[in-house]
């Protein structure tokens, strides 16, 4: 019987910490638990010419080169390019007909990394945060979970910008709420901010003046929600940490590397069957 593969698939993964993400998971793959034959990454990123580039910078990466993990050096991951942009669905639909086309057996791991984080505030900004952050990551998990086989992984790349104690107490217990409930009750949290921004009164209703904070904040319920009813795939969000790359404006604290360490023990580690959680620094913390 021929060795099964594994596959991985990561979004926003030309730079930064999904770039980070991919190079460590080709690192770590093959001393994981999850192991079992050769491991496949997609590296996935808006344009062609940067997630060409991304793979030649880790085909040249030293630290892979020593390890002798990628199969051009001798080991058995390969990195490969391919187009995915998470604010527009018929990438999204066509990412996911050319796994299912591909892998007919199926995934093993999808880690949603791909983000915009805009200047200023006005409905514009929140139209376009939320259309990228919260509406493509749903698509992009709803669209790809069903591929991915039992005691596969999927992981949504949040934020602790997301975390409630910014909310009134009435919309921290309506996301509680949503996120113990169903997908729709997260989508519409999502409605009322959008409107309250249009209507210049989403401070009076409770919410922060801050259009990433708020679609993160529904990344991780929508992410929670999901998990309640999938048995099969372990399903969690997670804070990287204050990285430092073009999103913190080379502000971040961590490196991306270390931004990537909790994506990727959620991927490949033994996690104790795990799921729906809020992850930050290899922990489940709470939201």
């Amino acid at each position: 019987m021929a060795v099964q593969s594994r596959v991985a698939a990561v979004t926003g993964a030309n730079k930064g910490i999904g770039l980070a993400i991919v190079r460590n998971l080709a690192l770590t793959y093959p001393s994981s638990p999850l192991r079992q034959g050769p491991l496949t990454i997609y590296l996935c990123a808006r344009s062609a010419s940067r997630g060409a580039e991304a793979v030649k910078t880790l085909e040249n990466d030293p630290q892979l080169k020593q390890a002798r993990v990628l199969a051009q050096h001798g080991g058995d991951t390969t990195i490969t390019f391919h187009q995915f942009d998470v604010s527009d669905q018929s990438s999204i639909h066509n990412f996911r007909d050319f796994l299912r086309n591909t892998h007919p057996d199926g995934i093993d791991i999808l880690i949603n990394n791909a983000g915009i984080a805009m200047d200023g505030f006005n409905t514009e900004v929140v139209k376009q945060t939320l259309a990228t952050n919260y509406y493509g990551t749903l698509e992009a998990t709803q669209s790809i979970l069903p591929l991915i086989r039992d005691g596969g992984r999927l992981v949504n790349v949040s934020s602790m910008a997301g975390k409630l104690n910014k909310y009134s107490p009435e919309l921290r217990h309506a996301f509680i709420a949503a996120s113990k409930s169903q997908v729709a009750d997260c989508t519409s949290l999502m409605q009322d901010f959008t409107k309250a921004v249009q209507d210049g009164n989403e401070k009076e209703l409770g919410w922060p003046s801050a259009a990433y904070a708020v679609s993160k904040a529904g990344t991780t319920a929508f992410t929670k929600a999901i998990a309640a009813q999938n048995n099969k795939v372990l399903i969690n969000a997670c804070c990287p940490g204050y990285v430092n790359t073009d999103m913190t404006k080379g502000n971040g604290v961590k490196t991306p590397d270390q931004g990537a360490k909790t994506p990727v023990m959620l991927a490949l580690d033994d996690i104790n069957g795990s799921s729906g959680g809020f992850w930050q620094s290899e922990k489940i913390i709470e939201w």
